[in-house]
């Protein structure tokens, strides 16, 4: 008797709580972006620079990139594009590294490589980075406003 292999099954409960305190936190971060074009620059440490930029504003739908700064090579920095929906206080990275319209799962292997899970992996990343720069980020602002 051939025993059936289960594959990744997403969790839609999982995937919302995620999205629900990725919403909380880049609304601590992103508060002073008003218009779109408006971006935020965070410092965290001595060498990690990243910037938050509105790129589209409608009345239940915002949508922010996030892209780290310095000097590597453009495929070394973290780029993320994120929805934030304002209804349902949800944001989910919607494009990341280059990747978007990311599916709930994943066939593995695939040409692409990506994870089966690649989409919860995403905004566990997200998760991770807005803590750290809630953490010990500082932004733009705030360090010239130390230095009066």
């Amino acid at each position: 008797m051939a025993v059936k292999k289960k594959g990744y099954r997403p969790s839609l409960r999982a995937l919302h709580t995620t999205c629900e305190h990725n919403y909380a936190a880049l609304m601590k971060l992103a508060r002073r972006l008003n218009n779109v074009g408006d971006s935020v620059s965070y410092q965290v440490g001595h060498s990690q620079r990243y910037r938050l930029r509105l790129d589209e504003d409608f009345p239940y739908t915002s949508t922010i990139s996030i892209e780290q700064q310095g000097g590597l090579p453009h495929y070394l920095k973290a780029l993320m594009m994120v929805r934030l929906y304002h209804d349902v206080r949800m944001a989910e990275v919607c494009a990341s590294q280059h990747f978007s319209r990311l599916a709930p799962r994943y066939p593995y292997p695939n040409d692409k490589m990506h994870l089966p899970d690649e989409k919860m992996q995403v905004n566990l990343f997200l998760t991770e980075w807005l803590k750290l720069c809630l953490k010990d980020g500082r932004s733009s602002s705030d360090f010239l406003a130390s230095l009066q």
